[in-house]
């Protein structure tokens, strides 16, 4: 059996990490054993960011909503408890921007819930 050598197969490897690693510190940009370490940490902290990002926006539009109800002399669970009990079926990214850019149309939905 012929002998295979990896060495373009290596190389190409090596060479994807290294663009991967572009724009990291030091020898993380140009050392692959250090480039792959980084890369494997980033990846995790991309993995986890991706999943707190849906919470960080859910609490901000939680945020956005409590504000605009707290103006229509309202709490937020009140107004949600009302919602729900109405069978108006709008989420919380919904509720947020129309508090933000139709404040008129949020207050006949606060209305409608304090019924």
């Amino acid at each position: 059996m012929t002998r295979v050598k990896r060495g373009v197969q290596k190389r190409a490897r090596r060479k994807k990490v290294i663009k991967r690693a572009k724009g990291f510190v030091s020898h993380r940009k140009t050392n692959f054993r250090a480039a792959n370490e980084a890369l494997m940490h980033a990846g995790k902290h991309a993995y986890r960011g991706r999943r707190e990002k849906k919470r960080e926006f859910r609490r901000l539009w939680q945020m956005r909503i409590g504000a605009g109800a707290r103006e229509q002399d309202i709490s937020y669970s009140k107004l949600i408890a009302g919602l729900k009990k109405n069978k108006i079926d709008l989420n919380r990214k919904m509720l947020s921007e129309l508090a933000i850019r139709f404040p008129e149309v949020f207050k006949q939905i606060v209305e409608t819930a304090k019924k």
